[in-house]
């Protein structure tokens, strides 16, 4: 069973030579505008396995020189595959630890002698308890010790690594806002260990680990940025494509305490190690045209005039050969014969990704429509991750799916109970309390004592306490209640609507089961069973808590299956990946763009209210302060603006889709 088919979604297939050149002068011409050097592989597995290749050699070289090997090393997510590669060649027999040195990188402050949340745990348990390393050689910053003491306590930190001749080597993970170990932005070139602010956006990273992120301590004990700076080698890791604008600023950016990570720039032995998402940004990648002659697809010659035009700020049809060729496409002209010839092909190519019939329009030529025009009416499954992502993300295209005669199921992935705050809960138990003591007088013993216990429960519940079961059950209740009314506005019929209550979710933190084969047999049995002409699943990966992935994950797999079974009913589905709340496609990658008039658009909008609790109280909003609702007018608004940029058809709003190739 493939339970990570999502990281192999290529949506513009970059060639090689763009991340693996040949020879050093391609390399060169490549990386022009990078200045630290920066490997890109097409796997977070391939990214690790170079790094601990390097690691594995240095470790065995300072054993045959009888030397310790000094590591310092972050806690984040980003380095746990690198930690698994390392864990893995020492239980094979190929790597031992026994002459390895650790420095934490940081560590969280204030702390309880009884709080487990601390950055060393997470390093234990991703790594150190896993290997043979000495607990001697081992050393953390004290997040217990009394605030007057700590400057002095940074200080001999400083002078221990010092004691060991200094770091051979650092492994960090880099924050969205450009943060290595700690050091926010503002943290100066000169910094040493010391205490530092949490800011919010790390915050909120930072949270997974702790269940909220009320329960992040406020502060932390960093290395600085001049002790990161003094180790012989650095190691920066980043995967995924929430990373990639960070990444652009660390490597193209200017040197600039706004971004601590950019002073690797003037490390002479710091190294990058990303995968293409990470990497989408980079000129390299995402304008490879301006770095050398390039193989040109459809996709990249879209992307190429969609540059142009917001580069000239012209229409497409408006562009010139002069415009062309002053800025390094000229190519194209070579290609095309003309700026019309090229103009054309793709403003036609965009226009037919237009449609106003999401499930295809019967009795019509479908030759250049994104969908077919037969089978009408198509059954179509629309997998929500949580309760509220299909009408956040497509509540247009939903709706009109519904109007045109489709036979549209709504498949809830996930509970979504922890997304819901605990004056929620009090609400409906006020509410059920009442209503038993107005209708039943008070008698049902159940409602009676429940209450009660539920209600101790949330007066004497901590920060970052997991909440009961019960209190769980009520929160996925009040999120099944306000999915109901949602899909019955949308005119969904109640047994067309699915509550899948995938297990990896139900962990009661953050951070979520791994996503199995339970998951999967639970999805594959509803498409098994409806047997759908369209599958609609979340493709904005960039969800910073990772359950979007897992979901769509779920249903790749389960697809996969029925492949490998040659189900019948295959042949005659269409995938299509929508984004939301995180992201937009892109528009060289948009291949169906459903419009909607402003009366559309404020139906959407009331789909989505009709989620009260994830309105103004949701916990999960991330670092955009606009509520749900707010970011999905705002990117439908901003679709709908670039096609009118271009020079295609003015609409109001506009949702988009890229098809997944089953």
């Amino acid at each position: 069973m493939k339970l990570n088919l999502s990281s192999q979604i290529v949506l513009n297939k970059v060639p090689e030579a763009f991340y693996r050149p040949a020879t050093a002068v391609e390399r060169s011409e490549i990386t022009r505008f990078e200045k630290v050097p920066t490997d890109i592989y097409p796997t977070i597995e391939e990214g690790s396995v170079s790094i601990v290749n390097q690691l594995e050699a240095e470790i065995k070289h300072k054993q045959q020189e009888g030397k310790y090997y000094v590591m310092a090393v972050g806690s984040g997510s980003s380095l746990t595959p690198i930690f698994q590669e390392l864990i893995k060649r020492h239980k094979a027999g190929k790597l031992s630890f026994k002459n390895v040195i650790i420095f934490n990188a940081y560590e969280y402050f204030p702390l309880t002698p009884e709080n487990l949340n601390r950055s060393i745990n997470q390093l234990k348990d991703r790594f150190l308890d896993h290997i043979d390393i000495d607990s001697q050689n081992i050393y953390t910053p004290d997040g217990t010790i009394n605030q007057n003491d700590v400057q002095e306590y940074c200080h001999l930190y400083e002078q221990r690594i010092k004691s060991f001749g200094g770091l051979d080597v650092i492994l960090l993970g880099i924050g969205r806002m450009g943060n290595i170990a700690t050091n926010e932005p503002g943290s100066s070139q000169t910094t040493t260990s010391r205490l530092i602010l949490i800011d919010e956006t790390s915050r909120e990273e930072m949270k997974m680990s702790f269940g909220s992120q009320e329960s992040v301590p406020p502060c932390s004990i960093t290395m600085g940025v001049s002790t990161i700076l003094s180790a012989r080698r650095i190691y920066v890791t980043a995967w995924g494509e929430e990373k990639a604008d960070i990444i652009k600023k660390t490597v193209e950016g200017k040197v600039t305490d706004a971004v601590p990570a950019s002073f690797l720039q003037t490390h002479n032995n710091a190294h990058v190690i990303i995968d293409l998402s990470a990497a989408s940004k980079l000129t390299r990648i995402e304008h490879p045209w301006l770095v050398a002659s390039c193989k040109w697809t459809d996709k990249l010659v879209r992307s190429a005039l969609v540059w142009l035009c917001q580069i000239t700020k012209k229409p497409i049809l408006k562009l010139t050969n002069k415009d062309y060729n002053e800025n390094g496409l000229s190519e194209l002209l070579a290609l095309y014969g003309s700026a019309y010839n090229a103009n054309i092909k793709i403003f036609n190519d965009l226009q037919h990704t237009i449609t106003g019939w999401p499930g295809g329009k019967p009795n019509a030529d479908d030759t250049y429509r994104p969908e077919r025009a037969n089978p009408f009416p198509k059954k179509v499954i629309v997998f929500s991750p949580h309760p509220d992502d299909d009408v956040i993300s497509m509540g247009g295209t939903l709706r009109r799916l519904v109007q045109q005669g489709h036979d549209v199921h709504v498949a809830y992935e996930t509970s979504g109970n922890i997304a819901v705050g605990d004056e929620e809960v009090v609400r409906f138990m006020h509410f059920i309390n009442g209503f038993n003591q107005l209708f039943s007088n008070g008698e049902d013993e159940v409602i009676k004592s429940k209450y009660k216990e539920i209600k101790h429960f949330l007066q004497n519940k901590k920060e970052g306490d997991i909440d009961s079961l019960d209190v769980r059950t009520i929160k996925g209740l009040i999120r099944r209640g306000e999915a109901r009314t949602a899909s019955t506005f949308n005119q969904i019929p109640l047994d067309h609507v699915h509550f899948l209550d995938l297990p990896f979710y139900e962990s009661g933190k953050i951070e979520k089961y791994p996503m199995g084969e339970k998951d999967v047999e639970i999805v594959r049995k509803l498409i098994s069973t409806i047997k759908p002409n369209q599958i609609y699943v979340a493709g904005d990966l960039a969800d910073p808590h990772g359950t979007h992935r897992k979901c769509t994950d779920a249903v790749l797999a389960a697809l996969d299956l029925e492949k490998e079974a040659k189900a019948d009913w295959l042949k005659e589905c269409k995938v299509w990946m929508y984004r939301g709340a995180w992201a937009e496609w892109e528009i060289e990658n948009i291949e169906m763009c459903v419009p909607m008039s402003p009366e559309e658009l404020r139906a959407k909008r009331i789909s989505i209210l009709k989620h009260q609790s994830q309105m103004e109280s949701a916990p999960f909003l991330g670092n955009d302060e606009r509520l749900f609702w707010q970011r999905s007018e705002d990117r439908n608004r901003a679709t709908a603006k670039l096609y009118d940029d271009l020079g295609l058809a003015c609409y109001e709003a506009m949702e988009a889709f890229v098809e997944y190739k089953i």
